[in-house]
């Protein structure tokens, strides 16, 4: 709790992702750090998460987001606001070159190798999918409205957290 409290107070701007909420009016964001141990001398990867407002709920599940702060805590658990999507969930951009990334390699990168030994023919085609948002209601649930699901009663939940 101390971490979380210390993360809140001193970051001015963090970079999170956005993960499922239940809350109305803000974003859950999970936010990466690093954490030294100093008996092994060495950093380790820990998570926080923070909840940021957000009313016109422009975040998705999956998006990577800038989150500033807010010069006065709008309720004891939202510190923050969404400042700017920096990452859509699946359309990273590397930022030194520009290029479109898939994983660790350049999309030009493996179409190239695609036309050099040929192309599967269930290789993902990105110049030809749609932009995200079309599949709403279809295959992609994220702008649907989340809840905690409390028992394991056997029926369908499917927007539960």
């Amino acid at each position: 709790m101390a971490a979380k409290e210390v993360l809140s107070r001193s970051a001015a701007w963090l970079l999170g992702r956005c993960v499922p909420c239940e809350k109305t009016n803000a974003s859950k964001f999970k936010v990466k750090r690093a954490v030294m141990d100093k008996f092994l001398n060495m950093y380790f990867t820990e998570y926080d998460y923070v909840y940021a407002h957000d009313p016109q709920k422009v975040c998705k599940t999956g998006d990577t987001v800038l989150l500033s702060k807010l010069p006065s805590k709008l309720t004891t658990l939202i510190t923050h606001k969404v400042d700017k999507i920096v990452y859509p969930l699946g359309d990273v951009t590397d930022p030194v070159t520009g290029k479109k990334v898939t994983f660790n390699y350049y999309r030009e990168d493996q179409d190239e190798e695609a036309e050099l030994y040929g192309s599967l023919p269930t290789r993902f085609q990105y110049d030809k999918a749609p932009p995200r948002g079309v599949q709403e209601d279809k295959r992609d649930l994220t702008h649907r409205e989340s809840y905690i699901k409390y028992n394991e009663d056997g029926k369908e939940q499917k927007y539960a957290v």
